[in-house]
């Protein structure tokens, strides 16, 4: 897990009409609050680069177009991320030209490319610190995990071996541009073809030296955080961040509205791949670059993206043969579900672990832990995760509760526990008991605002504040004995220091979960589930995976999502829709049916019959959100809560 910045000036922007630029007024926001935010997710290290644009003047008239150049020599600054800091000064943040450009004169315009690069190094032997810079003066900034694709050896680290493919690219090998005046023939592929083949959740920002060519963008299911701050009148800046900061935390109090967040600096970049080629025009003077979106170059990942299932509606033969075979014995399908998902998991947690953080085997040592609520999706994580690592790690199973023992998910993950431990009881379980007081809570919740932000309804906020505290790890644990009753034992303070978290995120969009997908199929029977599911994993990035991503991180924890690998829902995908879900039976059996079939095989019974809860609901924040926002739940539900945005005056 990284954080990853830019921030681009002095250069007019041509934007894809996909690329929106609502009208903003420039963010009062200083260089240190946008590193400090970054340094939380990436604590390991933070470096910057410099990157000075500028055209010599030269120029080619024919009678029909203007053709430019700029300046053959880029310069980078490759100075240490703390001595660069003294060269930004706070204006520059504040939309104001940098010093830098004023020196030069029309003839020479200079535009500026900031990058920023924290560090959360789980792969590799030796220390990296971003922004890479390679010898053709390309610049790296990665914030992601290679699980496939492009081969990674055990020993390598994922960024390091993605800026050598992009070495060897060519900017219009597939994209119908004419690479003449700069590929060498040596060039592979393009970006967007190497892009496009990786499996597993990214975010970049790329700068292609060769031609004077920005590539920026993130994984086609949005599993890492990636903002931009289009340019505007106001603000003319391009602007991409893992994280924003922004004044949320400095306002005194919280307000509710019905009305739209006036606040629209920020928004999630779309998933997808962009460019930004920078030219220097010689009828003004100045640098200019025109944005462009790009098409994926991967058959599987179009499929994935297109969400399309070959079979959906079954027959009454179907249909009655699938739940007869569900009640005698769990299915061969449920088999290849268990087969995909232990590979998914295995993927995101057998490669060898950077030295400083898992090397070392003391006592008492998790490597991974698993946001865990006992319900279905946890509790198959978990058992998997069992088969998948080292037995002699433990596993934190991270659990935040709102109501101390009465609330929902600390009853089932005190439950779940024991399950585990009686499929599994040689490995060693520590629930990590994490709990929180909303009202005593005010600072850390105009922070974890800022973590959601764009998102800004009361359900993001609720949720986003279960994930941060679940996240961090730092809660109570019960001292375990043998021979020893559970009324006997001691709860002593207990902080996980596992940076990687197993999260259950995508199973209820793709094994319709939720209580809106029993309505669907009600309405629309299967043809109206199946669609509501597809727009479910279509918006996921936008709904759910930045906004979770942006608060786990902030304890600079990577949250890995092995519902969301590739490989596994294209397993889905080719299983005929009544086998995932039949929602015609009671909540417990028809929804998820394939996971819980699943639960089964790997011996967890119990699990196999918990009904659906939200992390809101489960930990009892939500309840006590609508007691301190609305008053009472009552009203929270005539007001529907849930979507209601939170105004910051």
């Amino acid at each position: 897990m990284c954080g990853i910045a830019l921030i681009a000036s002095g250069i007019h922007l041509h934007l894809d009409p996909a690329c929106s630029a609502p009208a903003t007024e420039p963010l009062p926001l200083s260089l240190d609050d946008l590193k400090g935010a970054l340094l939380r997710r990436g604590p390991d290290s933070l470096g910057s680069k410099r990157l000075l644009l500028h055209s010599n003047g030269s120029s080619i008239i024919n009678k029909q177009e203007i053709v430019t150049s700029i300046e053959d020599e880029v310069t980078v600054d490759t100075e240490n991320s703390h001595s660069a800091n003294e060269s930004f000064s706070s204006s520059f943040l504040n939309g104001e030209t940098p010093v830098e450009e004023k020196a030069f004169d029309i003839h020479s315009f200079a535009g500026e490319l900031l990058f920023l690069g924290a560090t959360l190094q789980l792969r590799g032997v030796t220390t990296i610190v971003q922004p890479l810079v390679d010898k053709f003066k390309n610049i790296l900034v990665y914030n992601g995990e290679i699980f496939g694709g492009i081969p990674v050896g055990c020993d390598e680290n994922d960024a390091e071996i993605l800026s050598q493919y992009l070495a060897r690219c060519c900017f219009g090998s597939s994209q119908g541009d004419d690479c003449s005046c700069c590929c060498t023939g040596n060039e592979e592929d393009s970006v967007p073809d190497v892009l496009s083949r990786l499996k597993g959740p990214w975010a970049i920002v790329y700068w292609q030296n060769s031609t004077r060519t920005l590539w920026f963008g993130r994984d086609a299911f949005g599993r890492r955080s990636l903002l931009v701050h289009w340019p505007t009148a106001e603000d003319p800046r391009l602007l991409l961040s893992s994280v924003a900061p922004t004044l949320v935390e400095h306002s005194s109090d919280m307000q509710f509205e019905n009305g739209v967040n006036q606040q629209k600096y920020w928004e999630e970049l779309t998933c997808g791949i962009y460019s930004m080629k920078i030219d220097a025009s010689i009828l003004n003077g100045r640098l200019v670059g025109e944005i462009k979106s790009h098409e994926w170059n991967n058959s599987m990942v179009k499929e994935l993206i297109h969400w399309e299932r070959t079979y959906v509606e079954p027959t009454a033969e179907e249909l009655f043969l699938s739940r007869g075979s569900g009640k005698a014995s769990p299915s061969v399908l449920a088999e290849k579900v268990l087969t995909a998902l232990r590979e998914s998991v295995l993927r995101r947690t057998s490669h060898k672990f950077f030295q400083t953080t898992a090397c070392d085997f003391r006592e008492q040592f998790s490597p991974v832990a698993v946001l865990f609520s006992g319900g279905l999706d946890s509790m198959i994580i978990a058992a998997i995760l069992d088969q998948c690592i080292d037995p002699r790690f433990d596993i934190d199973l991270l659990n935040v509760s709102f109501d101390g023992p009465s609330a929902p998910d600390r009853i089932s993950a005190r439950a779940g526990k024991k399950e585990l431990g009686r499929i599994a009881p040689s490995r060693r379980w520590r629930l990590v008991e994490i709990d929180a007081d909303l009202s005593n809570l005010s600072s850390e919740t105009k922070h974890v605002m800022s973590l959601i932000h764009p998102a800004n309804t009361y359900m993001d906020l609720n949720i986003g504040i279960a994930l941060w505290l679940a996240s961090s790890g730092d809660g109570w644990v019960y001292e375990e004995r043998d021979n020893k009753s559970d009324e006997d034992l001691q709860l002593h303070n207990y902080k996980s220091h596992a940076r990687i978290v197993l999260v259950g995120s995508g199973a209820d969009e793709q094994c319709a979960g939720y209580g809106r997908h029993k309505t669907k199929y009600k309405h629309g029977s299967w043809l109206g589930l199946d669609e509501e599911m597809r727009l479910d994993m279509q918006r996921i990035w936008k709904r759910n995976l930045g906004r979770d991503d942006r608060c786990i991180a902030d304890h600079g924890k990577e949250a890995r999502f092995p519902f969301l690998d590739e490989d596994f829902i294209k397993v889905l995908l080719d299983i005929p829709l009544w086998e995932i879900a039949d929602l015609e039976q009671p909540s417990g059996i028809g929804d998820k049916k394939i996971l819980r079939e699943v639960a089964r095989l790997l011996g967890l019974h119990e699990a196999s019959a918990l009904p659906k809860r939200a992390i809101q609901f489960g930990s009892r924040i939500a309840r006590e959100s609508n007691r301190k926002n609305f008053g009472s739940n009552r009203a929270a539900n005539q007001a529907s809560a849930g979507s209601v945005t939170i105004h910051m005056p």
